[in-house]
């Protein structure tokens, strides 16, 4: 029991320490890195398997009663640990800068550094587990459980973990488990060796004291460019706290230099109020203002005032509102009733506690009602109805060229999000978008093309009757009306423009002449983008012939900020090392010269031992059983994650937090995974992998459906519902990879390394894949292909013959 034990706590160890990274990548470097901690785990598993493979006949490799084959389990149940908390620090401590990426070359080989260093922890988690399926195949289904509820448990974890403590605590926590384990498979070797014991228990108290006082350098190092380093750097700037929990950190910081009013009208001549700042992540820094309602004059010179001349007392639904400048509007326009719903449960915390005074109490105003939850479930759960449904400016300003943020997903831009806040409103009510304004239109267009596509699916006939725009300097302004507009509400908005020097640039029998006059463009391009989009006729030419892919986005394919279409690419690489920007401005690019570098590092490492070590290269007899190997397992580690992520997307909308989805999802999957594998001892049928492709299909039907169904039930029933829900298809995905293992021990078992080899390097393909295909197409078409992958691999697992010609000689690994 203690190796198998052991096994769990080091699977446990592995998931907390990947789930943590992505954590630490989203805070100290910006989202094109957030994702790499998958590919890093993934990676790692497959190089292990390779590693194995080329090793095996290596005496260390070997069984026996306290022989070195336990040692080994034991030093690498060791090595993840020291790697974990070593690979942490060197991050911290290499200068990489992905601004300079494009022109500095030493910035590659820090990011290879990144790479290999991240990728040590899973080389030395991924050879344990690696080895003990090749020294006891006919037990794959016993360690594949242990493994997978470990790491299901380990998921879990997470959310405690990074709830409690920093992320740099997670990473220490994540080396405790792994020490925990090199205890476990210590004893299950039954040595009589005090020392190793000895100086497993003193690094155990070592990390526990780092646990409950961490030394200062295990800090996060964040990037220089991120706003809440840039605001530090300022003579008077001073960090005023640090708050955590699972899917954030919030910080606060006190500077003369903060003065954010986003949209301002340039008539505004006064000065702002005194502010402070609060960054998630360090970035989007948004306003603490402090002023008496009565003394917020500055908010009538904001575009969204025009809102409050439209709606007179309204009730207001405000969603993520961030510091609550837009909270400080709605009271300051005398709203009956103000309701705020915000996902991040800090911000309220420290809005109504330590920085009440900062907003000057806007958050204990009683007309103020405060949700912690997502916008969607709010809207989906409430039967209130409210004049303004208020979506507000809740990100700092992004230039488009970035590509920065194309692959964060946002469930609250969406056609259906729309849609249900639009079913909100009462019949004379209003829905309220802000965005920041883009040249070319990009942003600013996508968001009015989400907006006339809602209203179609709401059914409204003709909804160049219910919508206007107009743009400030910094932003632009859609407002969407329940009914038609009526000529007096026409009248008031144009009044408002002239008064605010704000530029219309859509409203119901508006005429070229009325449009580009204060905040003069060469071209009307606004104008001219929102007018095309609102004829039927016209659009689908105006989306294939624009700069940008502003097509709507939808539940299905929910990245907003992704703009990224084939015809960029000259233009982006004309430009590549010419401008300052994250990754030279490649966005979406990165994920293709990922992809690129994946498959071949994946091709490296399984074909390399087929070279390097005879004994392993398949003689002619055997290369029937070689190619059925690759297929198979291949085809495993592709489909598994293309299900993965999709599901894991899905339950981002279903659970309202990312990371809370992210550990619920994989605990349930990998529970009932092992729960499968451990079936599978029993069940030894192809029947089950023949299932798998109907049902991945299935549930690609399915999930469209949820949020319909569930968005509305309490957050604790849908995290109930989730398990049953996840369950029958985790379950059917745990059969495939311990049949095939088996078979292959009773064929070859001297090939089961490089089994794992090929199912680790696939897996790190597919990790990569499912997100380009997913941004690209939707996760129904990810669904699709996984399906078709199980169909492949269902057709590969046909009986394999014993083959001593599989390898020349290899020697069997021993069994336990």
């Amino acid at each position: 029991m203690a190796l198998y034990g052991g096994v769990f706590l080091l699977a446990a160890g592995t998931l907390l320490f990947e789930i943590t990274l992505t954590r630490i990548f989203s805070i100290a470097q910006w989202y094109h890195l957030a994702f790499m901690a998958v590919g890093l785990a993934l990676l790692g598993s497959g190089a292990s398997g390779s590693l194995l493979t080329l090793l095996r006949e290596r005496p260390v490799l070997q069984q026996g009663r306290q022989s070195p084959a336990d040692r080994a389990l034991i030093l690498c149940a060791a090595l993840f640990s020291l790697t974990a908390l070593g690979g942490y620090l060197a991050c911290n401590l290499l200068p990489f800068d992905s601004f300079r990426l494009a022109w500095e070359r030493a910035q590659l080989l820090y990011l290879a550094g990144y790479y290999l260093a991240l990728t040590l922890p899973f080389l030395w988690s991924g050879l344990a587990f690696a080895l003990l399926l090749a020294r006891a195949p006919e037990r794959t289904g016993r360690l594949y459980f242990a493994n997978l509820s470990g790491s299901g448990v380990g998921a879990l974890a997470a959310i405690g973990a990074l709830s409690l403590l920093s992320s740099e605590r997670g990473v220490v926590a994540a080396a405790l488990l792994g020490l925990g384990a090199a205890l476990a498979f210590e004893l299950a070797a039954g040595g009589r060796k005090r020392a190793w014991r000895a100086a497993l228990i003193a690094a155990l108290l070592l990390c526990a004291a780092l646990l409950i006082r961490p030394w200062p350098f295990l800090g996060v190092r964040m990037s220089p460019y991120k706003p809440l380093s840039q605001t530090l750097r300022m003579p008077d700037a001073r960090l005023e706290g640090t708050w955590w929990n699972a899917s954030s950190r919030v910080d606060v910081v006190d500077s003369s230099t903060i003065r954010s009013a986003p949209g301002l009208s340039l008539d505004y001549l006064q000065p702002l109020p005194p502010q402070k700042g609060l960054t998630v992540d360090g970035d989007n820094l948004q306003p603490l203002t402090q002023v008496s309602l009565a003394e917020a004059d500055f908010v009538d010179y904001l575009p969204t005032a025009l809102a409050y001349q439209l709606v007179h007392h309204p009730r207001v639904l405000i969603i993520e509102p961030g510091g609550g400048m837009d909270v400080l509007a709605a009271l300051h326009h005398d709203a009956q009733r103000v309701v705020v719903v915000e996902s991040n449960s800090q911000i309220l915390h420290l809005m109504r506690g330590p920085y009440d005074d900062a907003v000057a109490g806007l958050y204990r105003h009683p007309q103020v009602e405060l949700h912690a939850t997502q916008g969607r479930s709010y809207m989906r759960a409430t039967s209130e109805r409210f004049d303004l449904i208020h979506f507000a400016l809740a990100e700092g300003y992004r230039a488009v060229s970035w590509g920065a943020y194309s692959l964060s997903e946002n469930y609250l831009y969406t056609v259906e999000a729309l849609a249900d806040a639009y079913a909100r409103l009462t019949p004379q009510g209003f829905l309220l978008l802000s965005r920041w304004l883009q040249l070319p239109p990009s942003e600013e267009t996508r968001a009015w093309a989400l907006t006339v596509a809602a209203l179609e699916r709401a059914g409204v006939p003709h909804p160049e009757d219910h919508l206007l725009a107009l743009r400030s300097f910094q932003t632009v302004l859609i407002l969407a009306k329940r009914s038609p507009l009526t000529e007096a509400e026409l009248a008031t908005v144009r009044h408002f423009a002239q008064e605010m020097s704000c530029d219309l640039i859509y409203l119901p029998g508006i005429t070229p002449q009325e449009v580009n006059r204060y905040n003069v463009l060469p071209q009307p391009e606004y104008y001219r983008a929102f007018a095309t989009i609102l004829s039927p006729d016209e659009r689908e030419r105006f989306y294939q012939e624009h700069l940008f892919d502003v097509r709507p986005t939808t539940d299905d394919r929910p990245f907003f900020f992704h703009y990224f279409k084939l015809a960029q690419v000259p233009a982006i690489l004309a430009g590549f090392g010419k401008a300052w920007q994250p990754f030279g401005g490649g966005g979406y690019l990165v994920l293709v010269v990922l992809l690129a570098l994946v498959l071949a590092a994946s091709a490296l490492l399984i074909l390399l031992p087929l070279f390097l070590q005879p004994r392993v290269s398949p003689s002619k007899a055997g290369r029937v059983l070689w190619a059925r190997t690759l297929v198979y397992f291949t085809a495993l580690g592709l489909a598994y994650l293309l299900v993965e992520i999709p599901l894991l997307q899905y339950f981002i909308l279903l659970l309202d937090q990312p990371t809370y989805a992210f550990a619920l999802v994989l605990c349930a999957l990998l529970l009932a995974s092992g729960a499968g594998s451990l079936l599978g001892e029993r069940i030894r049928t192809a029947g089950v992998v023949w299932l798998l492709g109907p049902v991945v299909l299935l549930y690609a039907l399915l999930l469209r459906r949820l949020p319909s169904l569930l968005l509305g039930w309490p957050l604790a029933w849908r995290v109930v519902a989730s398990f049953p829900l996840l369950a029958p298809i985790g379950v059917l995905m745990g059969f495939p990879f311990p049949a095939g293992i088996r078979r292959l021990g009773r064929a070859a078992p001297e090939a089961i390394p490089w089994a794992w080899a090929v199912n680790g390097c696939a897996s790190v393909v597919s990790s990569i894949l499912a997100t380009m295909l997913a941004v690209s197409f939707g996760f129904s078409w990810v669904l699709v292909l996984a399906a078709a992958l199980y169909v492949l691999a269902a057709a590969a697992l046909i009986p394999l013959p014993p083959s001593p010609n599989f390898g020349r000689g290899g020697n069997r690994i021993g069994n336990l």
